[in-house]
């Protein structure tokens, strides 16, 4: 398909400065870029395969071996969060589906392959059978699920597509059921996270997390959904995730501002709007690049001209091109309340937006 010539430009624009950035972030984990500069977190935090699999995208179109090679070093510092177990919890499917996984996709590499099914196996333990949620983070949040949570259990559909054996992708139907039962509201907005019982897995409580509030709708939160559940439309091919993302998407678009860079949260009051999130932004138009792929053509157009939309204004509105900053995406929100993390470059915001360039471009490879 036919696509705008603003699309190879915001692609080399954004490829090279991911090999400018490499030179010097090499093998670390960068999460937030603060004063141009993108940071190094520990081993565990969650959004550890965010880089590597940044590097990965742009070494399957380019073939740069030294992105490839940084990637791998990430990839094998990782092990050390496998060895350490207690920060690891339900985001193993963002830190190792974008890195070994990956890997084992790109270049068939068997230890890769062990760690993703590793990875898996720790993913799947965390399943609560009585409630057929998967658990979020660890202490005394037993009861707890995310909506975040949808875009780790691809890792179990891998698992089982690799190994042949269904009871990961068991688990990952049973929790995104659970999750489309008790988060999608009837409008199509979504909560951040529900606690269950544990022992039942009845509703207990919803909570605001990373938005305004409790009933407002986290941008972010929503994009999560959207991705979430037609990536497990994707691996299933079960129409109810697709009428989920198409659902929430269809909120996701109707809320947005005239310039289609999201606020944090959809709902805040007015004199919040100006906290911008730029990820959400990205993370949705790869989703809806999705949602259109997976649809007729005539079906599938809005959702297409929508991410294309999105995709220019951010390129246009929050590109980072003529400066030494080493972010691409300026505008990413970590989460409404918090003043660190808020109008920064946040390494998933440009993972989305690399990945979705790429898809604009024809690439049809899921990372996911």
């Amino acid at each position: 398909m036919a696509y705008p010539a603003w699309v190879d430009e915001a692609w080399n624009k954004s490829t090279g400065k991911i090999r400018r950035t490499s030179e010097r972030i090499g093998a670390s984990f960068p999460h937030l870029s603060i004063d141009g500069r993108y940071d190094d977190e520990t081993i565990d935090w969650w959004t550890n395969g965010f880089w590597p699999g940044l590097l990965w995208v742009a070494y399957r179109e380019n073939g740069d071996e030294s992105l490839r090679r940084i990637a791998e070093e990430c990839e094998a510092k990782m092990d050390k969060a496998f060895l350490d177990f207690y920060g690891l919890h339900h985001d193993v499917g963002f830190m190792w589906l974008l890195s070994a996984v990956a890997d084992f996709r790109i270049t068939g590499n068997p230890d890769s392959r062990r760690r993703g099914l590793l990875a898996a196996n720790l993913l799947a333990g965390r399943f609560n059978h009585a409630g057929r949620y998967i658990r979020a983070w660890n202490d005394d949040k037993v009861g707890w699920a995310i909506i975040d949570s949808l875009m780790n259990i691809p890792l179990l559909h891998w698992a089982s597509e690799e190994t042949g054996d269904p009871r990961f992708s068991q688990i990952a139907r049973l929790h995104a059921d659970k999750l489309l039962e008790h988060f999608v509201r009837p409008d199509g907005s979504v909560h951040h996270i529900v606690e269950f019982d544990p022992e039942t897995g009845e509703f207990v409580q919803a909570f605001g997390g990373q938005g305004y509030a409790l009933g407002s709708a986290w941008s972010r939160g929503q994009a999560w959904a959207i991705h979430g559940f037609v990536l497990s439309y994707n691996h299933t091919k079960e129409r109810r995730y697709l009428d989920a993302a198409r659902r929430v998407g269809h909120f996701f678009i109707a809320s947005l501002p005239d310039d289609s860079v999201p606020p944090c949260d959809f709902r805040c009051p007015n004199d919040g709007l100006w906290i911008k999130d730029a990820t959400a932004g990205s993370c949705a138009a790869s989703a809806f690049l999705d949602i259109a792929a997976a649809l007729p053509e005539l079906d599938g157009a809005l959702f297409r001209r929508a991410a294309e939309k999105m995709l220019r204004s951010l390129y246009e509105n929050c590109g980072a091109w003529d400066s030494d900053e080493e972010g691409i995406l300026t505008k990413g929100t970590m989460a409404y309340h918090q003043e660190r993390g808020r109008n920064v470059p946040i390494i998933y915001g440009d993972y989305f937006f690399v990945e979705a360039l790429a898809k604009l471009r024809g690439e049809t490879r899921s990372m996911w």
